[in-house]
């Protein structure tokens, strides 16, 4: 046990996973007559042979509603050849078999729930699991021994060839496929052994195997080995411990919490998975032994060291290389599932950035006081979290891997992430929220340029039109600066999209109408694009172009139209658009010339941690060489009219616990560095901003008066907020709010 600890801990971390499910049990009828089963029950005994569509549906939207992410198919084995009342079923309803009618039970779950179906239908052909891999992303079947036991006898589908096959068909057609072996049943070690051989050399051929139950025998009455010895607790922690040592380390071991009375001890023999765990339906195969509830499950899994985090029916290696593994059907469903991970989203009680929903509250401290991870937390497994949060306390500089490491924290890690960054941030900043009075004026929103997160910009090719395509006139603009002076504003701040008809001088037209108008305001404006496109247009130097719009009033850069500064998501999201470099020299110019700007980051379609480590790593490089950063500022995707999303090719935003994550590490990443870090309460509403203010972020951006790109996006925010909004949230917190100028100068103190 202590050598596949080593292993599990290696390959898998501190983190141990499980799927959220519900449980279809589409016929308990089975032509197979395995003596432990009591799943398999007689016509007589049901009110038909085949749940009904509606049934089927009842269940699984009992299981959306709960927060479920995966529909257990479960079913006998071709009952319609051993049974007339089965056969004449799928005749009448026009199915040709028992798997042509969980297809079309699949497809339905799919297509009216979201839900991701998981099948064990036994042993298959190679073509019906060519037809199931179009309606679920994963399939099973437990191999359970190669030995020809007693058990077995009158079960023809449970024959070593048989299973084998099946086991070679899913490699063959690059299914995602849960297997596993039953412990107790009359086999030997050897058997064991044998049968886990079979799975590494069938997994080493195909790479297919994502995960391996280890279960162990229960006597059951009713079943023909209902006076059998149940399956002796060490012999089963024996095989879960030789299941990791003698499997490829890359495949997930799996032991039921329900059929231990003691599951914890389960995790000292190299598990890192529970299995399906059902918030709404009991396990019809073992329906003597309840499901423990998730929050004990947790509490068990976190009293030993680790975390848990939910699942998909595919883990992470298998969602995260879908044209690989997934239907093309099966896509976009497991995308919309998933977190930046190829984790399952938590349920968030429905929050999402930018939608008028109070975010999940996680277990923070009261305000002032320091939270300290409960004894046996994350620490006590030696956790790659932790040890990051030991590095940094020391003074080291976190690198890419030690990010990505940061931003997997779950469970209590995430409260100590953000305790870290928090006492950065006191460190850094002291406890003082700053704000700034600003307006934004989004001049056009035509746009020639087809990012496609974007539903802002009109052009000839917008998915999704929210409003007419429309220009403010130089006239307009400089009202609406009147209008925002008037109204106490510091600031303008200038975004649209890149319209055909301009060249680069309108840039320079526009700044010029804004400090006529109000000659002491200041001209926060124009994105890297946009400075890159105009002075394109212009066939002018960079740094020239820049320098004219100094002369003409503009004093600092908007960080937008960085997105992901990684060109692999660029090439996904934005493939039209400026790339990394040219984003980082543009900053880099305007900084060498004197003018001040900001990093934001979009985070939350189809980038994962990695992206994101990049991202802040590379911003980081450029802030010691220039110093011109004056925050960082997370802008969570918002989904709801996204083109992207509305073309089924993105997620659906970031995760609350990774929104939070992204204020902390960023506050980690640019300790010493960039001293501010920002929270857009335009993509996370007023709640979320508050935590995000626990968790690093010191400044809540502006009140922007007009903000129409996110709303454009589909958020309820965005349109404007008060100081009194702003104040009421930091005496919550017991922390001061003070009035910043666009360059951090305090408002009446320095500056002005």
């Amino acid at each position: 046990m202590a050598r596949a600890r080593a292993v599990r801990d290696e390959m898998h971390g501190n983190r141990v996973t499980y799927s959220p499910k519900s449980f279809i049990p589409l016929t308990m009828l089975c032509r197979d007559k395995c003596g432990y089963c009591t799943f398999a029950q007689p016509p007589a005994r049901l009110e038909s042979p085949y749940l009904s569509e509606h049934e089927v549906l009842a269940i699984a939207e009992s299981g959306d509603a709960a927060g479920c992410h995966e529909a257990l198919f479960t079913l006998g084995e071709r009952p319609e050849l051993r049974y007339p009342d089965a056969a004449e079923w799928l005749e009448t309803r026009g199915f040709a078999s028992t798997v042509h009618y969980l297809a079309h039970a699949a497809r339905l779950v799919v297509d009216k729930t979201g839900l991701l179906p998981h099948i064990n239908a036994g042993a298959l052909s190679l073509e019906e699991m060519a037809l199931l891999r179009t309606v679920a992303p994963s399939q099973g079947m437990m191999l359970e021994t190669l030995a020809q036991l007693d058990c077995h006898r009158g079960s023809p589908d449970k024959t070593p060839e048989r299973r084998l096959a099946t086991l070679e068909a899913a490699g063959e057609l690059a299914i995602p496929f849960t297997t596993g072996i039953l412990v107790g049943i009359g086999e030997t070690r050897a058997d064991r052994v044998d049968a886990l051989e079979a799975i590494a050399e069938s997994h080493r051929r195909w790479g297919h195997v994502q995960e391996v139950i280890v279960q162990n025998f229960l006597p059951k009455p009713g079943t023909a080995m209902h006076a059998a010895l149940p399956c002796d607790h060490d012999e089963h922690l024996e095989a879960i411990a030789l299941a990791r040592i003698i499997l490829p380390g890359e495949i997930h071991i799996q032991a039921p919490p329900n059929l231990s009375d003691d599951f914890g001890v389960l995790l000292d023999a190299g598990i890192d998975d529970w299995g399906g765990v059902s918030p709404v339906t009991i396990d019809h195969v073992n329906p003597e032994r309840p499901w423990p509830v998730i929050d004990r499950l947790r509490e068990v899994t976190e009293a030993r060291g680790f975390v848990l985090a939910p699942r998909l029916t595919v883990y992470p290696e298998f969602a995260l290389d879908p044209e690989r593994w997934l239907d093309v059907d099966m896509r976009f469903p497991v995308l919309d599932h998933s977190d930046a991970e190829g984790l399952g989203r938590p349920d968030d009680g429905g929050w999402y950035s930018g939608a008028d929903v109070p975010p999940p509250m996680p277990a923070f401290s009261r305000p002032g006081v320091v939270a300290v991870p409960a004894p046996g937390g994350f620490a006590a497994a030696g956790s790659a979290v932790g040890e990051v949060i030991a590095g940094v306390r020391e003074g080291q500089e976190v690198g890419i891997d030690e990010i990505v490491a940061l931003f997997g924290a779950r469970g209590p890690e995430v409260r100590a992430v953000a305790d870290l960054a928090d006492s950065l941030r006191r460190t850094a900043v002291g406890d003082e929220v700053t704000w700034v009075s600003n307006r934004n004026i989004n001049y056009t929103n035509v746009c020639t340029f087809k990012c496609r997160f974007c539903g802002f910009s009109k052009g000839p090719l917008s998915l999704n039109l929210r409003g007419d395509p429309y220009m403010l006139s130089l006239d307009d603009i400089a009202a609406r600066t009147i209008e925002a002076a008037g109204a106490g504003a510091t600031e303008v701040c200038l975004q649209g999209g890149i319209h055909p008809d301009f060249d680069g001088d309108y840039y320079i037209d526009v700044t010029r109408a804004v400090k006529e108008a109000v000659p002491g305001i200041h001209v926060h404006g124009f994105t890297a694009l946009e400075v890159t496109e105009g002075a394109r247009r212009l066939e002018e130097p960079l740094i020239d172009y820049l320098r004219r719009l100094m002369e003409a009033g503009l004093r600092s850069l908007p960080g937008t139209a960085a997105e992901i500064l990684d060109d692999e998501i660029r090439a996904v999201i934005c493939p039209d658009k400026i790339n990394t470099d040219q984003w980082l020299e543009a900053h880099r110019t305007a900084h060498r010339i004197g003018l001040a700007s900001n990093v934001t980051m979009m985070f939350g379609t189809v980038e994962q941690p990695v992206h994101w480590a990049r991202h802040l790593v590379r911003t980081r490089e450029l802030q010691k060489e220039t110093g011109g950063f004056t925050e960082f500022v997370p802008l969570p995707f918002v989904h709801m009219a996204a083109p992207i999303y509305l073309q089924r090719r993105s997620r659906r935003g970031p995760t609350f616990r990774e929104a939070l994550l992204m204020h902390a590490v960023g506050r980690i990443a640019y300790h010493g560095w960039i001293p501010n870090i920002q929270a857009s309460w335009v993509k996370l509403g007023l709640p979320g901003a508050s935590q995000m203010l626990q968790a690093g972020a010191n400044d809540l951006g502006g009140t922007l008066i007009n903000e129409n790109i996110s709303r454009a996006a589909g958020a309820s925010h965005g349109q404007q907020v008060t100081e009194d909004d702003l104040r009421a949230l930091c005496d919550a917190l017991g922390r001061p709010l003070r009035q910043r100028t666009t360059l951090y100068d305090l408002v009446g103190l320095v500056g002005g």
